[in-house]
């Protein structure tokens, strides 16, 4: 192996934790069998995933605003509503 490079497919970050909240995560990472690096690449992927949820929640409470009071059944009437609204597309004409 010597003389070939050996490209890392991650990336290494330093963090400091408080030495409360430390002593906390190497009991769990003990307690768990995992390393270090596992228990916070979990924990990152939990609060990602937390993120994405609360984002969903937020528009889902904007849209719930915006709605008159419009349910699923309601969907292909307004959708025909709308195309009916809009001037019909002319076909393009073949280029010469």
């Amino acid at each position: 192996m010597s003389g070939m490079a050996t490209t890392r497919t991650s990336r290494v970050y330093t963090i400091s934790l408080p030495a409360e909240l430390a002593l906390k995560a190497e009991a769990l990472a003990k307690r768990d069998s995992r390393t270090m690096s596992e228990l916070f690449r979990e924990a990152f992927r939990s609060y990602y995933a937390q993120q994405a949820r609360r984002t969903l929640e937020e528009i889902g409470e904007y849209g719930a605003s915006r709605n008159p009071g419009y349910t699923e059944a309601d969907v292909p009437r307004l959708i025909k509503e709308v195309r009916g609204d809009k001037p019909a597309r002319r076909l393009a004409r073949p280029r010469r």
